[in-house]
């Protein structure tokens, strides 16, 4: 064995997700391979379910990189394939976007936190200290290789099953603040002022994990800000607070006043 690096056996009261002990990292794997339709013993569910910092403490240990790269297809090609099936006058333009939100990993770490799947995946000491099993693309990327690993093993129709999952519940995230920026850009230009721009004034938390505060600002003034943990999530934010608010409406007397000069 090599040195620095342990047996599975060696971690196992280690290697689940917020510090959980064995037996509930076990109970944790059993509802996540029921979820995606997985067999709990399956080498490909543990292999989806394996961190980069595991495989390098653990010999003979494979990550999920591999996974993660043809779930994003199998995602990909299941999501486009729904959205022209559920919009079907929708505009190339239009679905793209959608797409991105459903699929970003945002949405698939929020997914993922919804499900608990943190609890089931397999992390080096290292990674536990870091908290690394909060961070949005470690839960990102475990969700897309466990669609690979239904793929793999079921075929494209039971991966269909989990992405449409994925789908609702992207959509569902997305509905509130979906066509925000696009609402307010449009009663802004309604007025005959420029469009709307989006600045970031802070990020808050640590790299893997950062929130950023974003502010909508008219012709130098800002009428709201909003958070979240993308930039195009934060700027969502701060459109549907300037809706909500109605901070734009003070725009008509500077737009009126224009006019007149």
């Amino acid at each position: 064995m090599s040195a620095g690096r342990a047996s599975a056996d060696e971690l196992s009261g280690e290697d689940a997700g917020a510090g959980a002990s064995a037996g509930a990292a076990e109970a944790a794997r059993a509802r996540v391979a029921a979820l995606f339709g997985l067999d709990v013993a399956s080498e490909r569910f543990l292999e989806a379910l394996t961190h980069p910092s595991f495989s390098h403490e653990v010999l003979g240990a494979s990550d999920n990189q591999r996974l993660e790269f043809l779930g994003d297809a199998v995602l990909g090609l299941c999501v486009s394939d729904a959205l022209i099936a559920r919009y079907p006058d929708a505009q190339e333009g239009q679905l793209t976007r959608t797409r991105a939100q459903v699929v970003s990993t945002e949405a698939l770490s929020e997914f993922a936190r919804e499900r608990r799947i943190a609890e089931a995946i397999r992390f080096g000491r290292g990674a536990e200290q870091g908290n690394l099993h909060a961070s949005a693309k470690v839960l990102a990327d475990a969700v897309e290789a466990l669609i690979a690993a239904s793929y793999l093993e079921h075929g494209l129709e039971a991966a269909r099953s989990i992405c449409e999952q994925v789908l609702e519940s992207g959509l569902r995230a997305a509905g509130p603040s979906r066509d925000a920026k696009s609402e307010l850009q449009e009663r802004v230009q309604a007025l005959r002022l420029a469009p709307p721009t989006y600045r970031v004034v802070e990020r808050l938390g640590p790299a893997h994990e950062t929130e950023f505060v974003v502010e909508v600002v008219v012709r130098g003034v800002a009428l709201a800000s909003g958070r979240g943990r993308s930039r195009r999530a934060a700027e969502a934010a701060a459109a549907r607070a300037a809706l909500d608010l109605g901070t734009w409406r003070s725009l008509s007397d500077e737009a009126a006043e224009s006019e007149g000069a």
